[in-house]
C-alpha cells in the first residue's frame, strides 16, 4: 500500500488496493453515472467487484429519490444493484430520526416525495410536502396555525421551498424540544455542461439563519452515513473503500471513519485541488486528501481481470 497520500492509482497497486477490502461504497453522480448516462465501464466495474466478492453499496447525499428509485435507475444503467445497497439521504434521514432522535410524533418536513415516503415506510407521519402559499401580513405569519404533534423539522432538497416554508419551520423550532435535522450541506448541484443549481445547503442554512438553531446533519461528510451502512451489514471500516468525486463529501467521509479513500476525476473534484489541501496545515483540509485518485472507476477493470 502507498506510504504517502493522493496517489495515482496503478495496476499493481489497484489490486494490492482491492485486496485490502471487503467492501467498497461509492457516491454515484460524478462516479458512476453523470445525469442518464453510465460512466463508460462503470457498470463492467462494480459488477466485477461484486462478482469478486466484494461487497458494494451506493451512497448519495441525493434526497430526491427512494431506495427503489435508485435501484431501478441502476439496473437500467447497467449497474448489478438492490434498494438494500442503497443509502441516500431521504433514507438515511428516516433512519436517523427514528433510531437515534427516537422520535415520538409527526416531523414537518421540507423536501421531497421521495423523503415523505422514506418517513413513511418507518413509521414516521411527515406534514409540509408540496408548494406553501403565503397570505396576510406579518403578524399572521408569525402565528401561523402548527401541528401540535410535530417533534422535529427535517430540510432536505425542496423544489417548493418559500418564505413561508421558511417561517413555518422557525416557528416549529422555536420550540428547543423539537428536533432539527439536514440531510446535507451540499449548496451547488453541479450539471452537464459546467451549469449548476442551488443544492439543499443553501435551504439548509436559510432555515438555520431563521431558527438560529444548527441543524444535525445525516449526509456526507456526517459519520453517520456511513454507520448507517455498517451497522446493517457489520462492516469494519479498515476493510472499506469510499469512492467519490468529491473532497469534501465522500474524502472527508472516509478520513471521519477510517475508510481506505479513492478520488475518481469523472466528477467535481480535481487532483490540484487534492494537493493543495495536501500542503496545507489545516487539519480539515488534510481530512480532503485522498489516499488514491484514479481517472475513472473503470481504470480498475484491467486488475479485476488479471
Amino acid at each position: 500500500m502507498a506510504a504517502s497520500k493522493c496517489v495515482r492509482l496503478n495496476g499493481a497497486l489497484s489490486r494490492q488496493l482491492l485486496d485490502s477490502v471487503d467492501c467498497v461504497l461509492f457516491d454515484c453522480d460524478g462516479v458512476i453515472w453523470r445525469g442518464d448516462q453510465a460512466i463508460p465501464g462503470a457498470p463492467e466495474a462494480i459488477n466485477s467487484l461484486k462478482k469478486h466478492g466484494k461487497q458494494v453499496f451506493f451512497v448519495t447525499n441525493n434526497s430526491t429519490k427512494t431506495r427503489q428509485m435508485y435501484a431501478d435507475k441502476l439496473g437500467k444503467l447497467g449497474f448489478d444493484a438492490a434498494a438494500d445497497e442503497v443509502f441516500g439521504t431521504a433514507y438515511c434521514s428516516a433512519m436517523y430520526l427514528k433510531n437515534v432522535c427516537k422520535l415520538d410524533g409527526k416531523v414537518y418536513l421540507i423536501g421531497s416525495k421521495a423523503m415523505k415516503q422514506e418517513l413513511e415506510e418507518v413509521g414516521i407521519r411527515p406534514v409540509g410536502v408540496g408548494p406553501d402559499l403565503i397570505s396576510g401580513v406579518q403578524i399572521d405569519w408569525a402565528n401561523v396555525p402548527l401541528d401540535q404533534e410535530v417533534r422535529a423539522v427535517l430540510v432536505g432538497f425542496d423544489e417548493h421551498f418559500s418564505y413561508m416554508k421558511l417561517n413555518r419551520a422557525l416557528q416549529y423550532l422555536c420550540d428547543p424540544d423539537c428536533q432539527f435535522v439536514g440531510t446535507n450541506t451540499d449548496t451547488r448541484l453541479p450539471l452537464e455542461g459546467g451549469k449548476a443549481v442551488p443544492g439543499t445547503g443553501c435551504l439548509l442554512r436559510a432555515v438555520e439563519t431563521a431558527a438560529q438553531r444548527q441543524a444535525q446533519v445525516v449526509g456526507k461528510p456526517s459519520n453517520f452515513m456511513f454507520e448507517c451502512v455498517a451497522s446493517q451489514f457489520n462492516l469494519e471500516p479498515q476493510r472499506c473503500l469510499m469512492v467519490g468525486d468529491r473532497l469534501d463529501t465522500d474524502i472527508m467521509l472516509g478520513s471521519n471513519c477510517g475508510l481506505k479513500t479513492l478520488l475518481t476525476l469523472t466528477g467535481v473534484s480535481t487532483v490540484a485541488e487534492a494537493e493543495a489541501n495536501q500542503k496545507s496545515e489545516c487539519p480539515q483540509k488534510q481530512k480532503m486528501v485522498p489516499d488514491y485518485y484514479i481517472d475513472s472507476i473503470a481504470d480498475i477493470l484491467p486488475a479485476l481481470q488479471a
